[in-house]
């Protein structure tokens, strides 16, 4: 079984750490698994070797090591990377650096990052976050959680991560089947509480955004590059607001208690303090805001405009019932 270039790449990096002296390419060959599997230890193979050895080592020059050449008395060249070369310089964190960071470390809740989370919280703690401070304390109330509810949003992760295409079953709203998407995925953002997908459809030609709970089935990768470039910025939120038709010129006006509803605030184009434990907002109105603002219950009370306020009612009424 190949081994993954990742792995050879590890093994080529502690291999020429771990020498206190520099290994010529022949000790390397014969000492690193993954070449000694593809070309064996004899003198075969030697031109294909060698293209493989020269790009794993600059692989790792690009990703930060310090590799030297050193030619020895009898002119065999070898190679090392001294520890001392390859140390980060010490990180210092005043308070609220190390109190955002360890906010940031929490947010995650899914298990596959939950153990790099509380490693990262051990690194932060050595690194000048003090054991009694609370970094939400250190925020004030805000308690972030990033619900992750969907099979589809870890695979769909590493594919972000690795550049690599999928292909899955995706219904649409107003669809009464899912139909199969081939997609080369650029980023995952949350928004309102729910997760979304930006990528190419290779279908259609074109940018998309899918809603990760419509996703039904298995997430399946597929081999090969992407076929379209990867913008520099990917405007999610923005697209999915487009879509629901929230624009500057359409607001609604709501009353919010006081502490309470920050998702609100956050995207409120403007705050008045009413002194009375309340708060008044204008919001962007469009579609599906009924149904977020159900969520707050009693802590918000819709003002304007008239239909808005009969939406969120009828939903108040009918979860009453239920």
């Amino acid at each position: 079984m190949a081994i993954a270039k990742a792995e050879r790449l590890m093994n080529l990096a502690l291999c020429l750490l771990g020498t206190r002296r520099p290994l010529s390419k022949r000790e390397l060959r014969e000492s690193i698994e993954a070449y000694v599997e593809a070309f064996g230890s004899g003198a075969g193979g030697d031109d294909s070797f060698n293209r493989m050895f020269e790009r794993d080592k600059d692989d790792l020059r690009e990703l930060g090591l310090v590799i030297e050449t050193v030619e020895s008395l009898d002119g065999e060249i070898g190679y090392l990377a001294r520890r001392d070369s390859n140390r980060l310089p010490p990180i210092t964190l005043d308070a609220e650096e190390a109190a955002a960071l360890g906010l940031a470390a929490k947010v995650w809740q899914q298990a596959r990052l939950a153990g790099a989370a509380s490693g990262a919280l051990q690194k932060l703690r050595a690194a000048g976050l003090p054991e009694d401070v609370d970094p939400y304390e250190a925020h004030g109330a805000l308690e972030p959680r990033i619900p992750v509810h969907e099979a589809a949003f870890e695979p769909l992760m590493l594919a972000c991560r690795d550049r690599r295409p999928v292909v899955f079953d995706y219904r649409k709203a107003n669809a009464a089947h899912p139909e199969p998407r081939h997609v080369e995925p650029w980023a995952l953002e949350c928004w309102r509480g729910h997760w979304y997908l930006a990528g190419f459809d290779r279908d259609r030609g074109a940018e998309r955004v899918f809603r990760l709970s419509r996703i039904t089935g298995k997430v399946r990768s597929r081999g090969g590059r992407f076929t379209a470039p990867v913008p520099d910025v990917v405007t999610v939120r923005e697209t999915v607001a487009g879509w629901a038709g929230e624009t500057a010129d359409r607001s609604a006006r709501i009353r919010l208690r006081g502490g309470a509803g920050y998702p609100l605030r956050a995207r409120a184009t403007a705050v008045r303090e009413l002194g009375d434990g309340w708060d008044e907002l204008e919001i962007p109105y469009g579609h599906g805001l009924d149904a977020w603002l159900v969520e707050f219950g009693p802590d918000v009370v819709v003002l304007e405009p008239a239909e808005l306020r009969a939406d969120v009612v009828d939903r108040l009424r009918a979860v009453a019932k239920g």
